[in-house]
C-alpha cells in the first residue's frame, strides 16, 4: 500500500502532521522531586547551624566563671542553652525549607493542592538531611548528650558498692596518704596523759616505766617489721567487712588489744578507740555513697531534660522547614 508523499491542509497543522496525534507512546512526565533544590537547602541549613552552634558555644563559654558570685548560673545556663538550640533550628530549618522551595523546578499542570503536598514534603526531606548531615558532624556532642544519662543511670545502683570496694582496697593496701589509712593510723595515736606500760617492781626500788617510740628508727631489730605486720592485719579485717556492718565482737578485741599495746591504753579504753574509729570511717563512707548518688542522680535529670529539649527543638525544626518551603514554592510559581 503506498503512503501520499504530500500533505494537504487537513493533514498538517502548526507544522505537526496529524499522526503525530496517535503517538502510543506514553506522555513525557517529570520528577516530583528536586533533589538538588533538597540538597541546596540542607547544606544552607547544615553550615547555618554549625554556625549557630558554634556562636552559642563562644557565648556559653563566656558567660560562665569558675570564680564565685561570677558569670551566670547553671540554671540560667541550662535555660539559654535549650532557647539557643531551639532559635537555631528553627532559623536553620526555615532557611533549609525556604531554599528547597524556591529552588524546586516548576510543576506544570499540577494541582494546587497537590503542589503544596509536594513543598511541604521538599522542606521536610531538606530539614531531614541536614539533620542527619549534622548528626554525623556533631555525633560526639549527640551521644555525649544523650548517652550521658544512660551510663549515669547504669552507674547509679553500683556506685556504692564501688566506693566501698574502692576504701576498702586503699584500708588493706594501707595507701599512704589515703582517708582510710588516716583512720588506721589514729588508732594508734598516743594520747599525751597516758604513760607507757608498766613494768614489774622488786620490793625496796622505784618502778619503772619501759617507752617504746613509734619511730621506726628507735624500734629495735624486727620491731618495725612487726608494726607493719600489725597494720596490714588491720586493715585486712576493716577491709573485710568493707565498712558496711558493724564489727564483730572478736574484731574489736583483738584489734584492741594491739591497740592498747602500742598506744598504753587499757583494753576497753582501746576497744572503745577502735568502736569510735570504725564508726568514723561508716560515716565518711555513707556521706560519699550519698554525694555520689546525688551527683549521679543530677547527672541523669540533666541528660533526660537535654533530651527531651532536643527532640522539642528537632519538631520545631521540621515544622519551619516545612512550612518556609511552601512560601518559596508560592514564590517561584508567582
Amino acid at each position: 500500500m503506498a503512503f501520499p508523499t504530500h500533505l494537504s491542509a487537513d493533514t498538517a497543522h502548526n507544522g505537526h502532521v496529524i499522526g503525530e496525534l496517535h503517538d502510543s507512546r506514553p506522555p513525557r512526565s517529570t520528577s516530583a522531586v528536586s533533589w538538588g533544590a533538597i540538597a541546596a537547602g540542607a547544606a544552607a541549613a547544615a553550615a547555618l547551624s554549625l554556625i549557630l552552634l558554634i556562636l552559642g558555644v563562644g557565648l556559653g563559654l563566656s558567660s560562665v566563671s569558675p570564680w564565685a558570685n561570677a558569670g551566670v548560673t547553671a540554671a540560667t545556663l541550662g535555660v539559654s542553652t535549650i532557647v539557643w538550640l531551639t532559635v537555631t533550628q528553627l532559623l536553620a530549618s526555615a532557611m533549609g525549607g525556604y531554599l528547597a522551595g524556591r529552588l524546586r523546578t516548576k510543576w506544570v499542570d499540577t494541582q494546587a493542592d497537590e503542589v503544596y503536598f509536594r513543598d511541604t514534603a521538599h522542606g521536610f526531606l531538606a530539614w531531614a538531611v541536614a539533620s542527619l548531615a549534622t548528626a554525623a558532624l556533631l555525633t560526639s556532642v549527640i551521644g555525649s548528650i544523650v548517652g550521658g544519662g544512660v551510663q549515669t543511670g547504669a552507674t547509679v545502683a553500683g556506685g556504692a558498692t564501688v566506693a566501698s570496694t574502692t576504701t576498702a582496697t586503699g584500708i588493706a593496701q594501707n595507701e599512704e596518704g589515703g582517708s582510710m589509712a588516716y583512720f588506721v593510723d589514729t588508732l594508734f595515736r598516743r594520747d599525751a596523759g597516758v604513760a607507757s606500760a608498766p613494768t614489774t617492781t622488786q620490793p625496796g626500788t622505784e618502778p619503772t616505766t619501759t617507752t617504746a617510740a613509734p619511730g621506726p628508727s628507735a624500734d629495735p631489730a624486727g620491731t618495725y617489721l612487726d608494726n607493719e605486720r600489725e597494720l596490714a592485719e588491720i586493715g585486712r579485717i576493716l577491709a573485710f567487712h568493707k565498712l558496711s556492718e558493724p564489727l564483730p565482737e572478736d574484731d574489736v578485741r583483738h584489734v584492741g588489744q594491739l591497740v592498747a599495746q602500742r598506744t598504753g591504753l587499757s583494753q576497753a579504753d582501746a576497744e572503745k578507740r577502735v568502736t569510735d574509729t570504725y564508726a568514723r570511717a561508716q560515716s565518711q563512707v555513707r556521706e560519699a555513697e550519698t554525694d555520689a548518688r546525688a551527683v549521679a542522680d543530677a547527672a541523669r535529670k540533666a541528660s533526660s531534660t537535654a533530651a527531651l529539649w532536643l527532640f522539642v527543638s528537632l519538631l520545631i525544626g521540621a515544622f519551619c522547614a516545612s512550612l518556609a518551603a511552601t512560601f518559596g514554592g508560592r514564590q517561584r510559581d508567582a
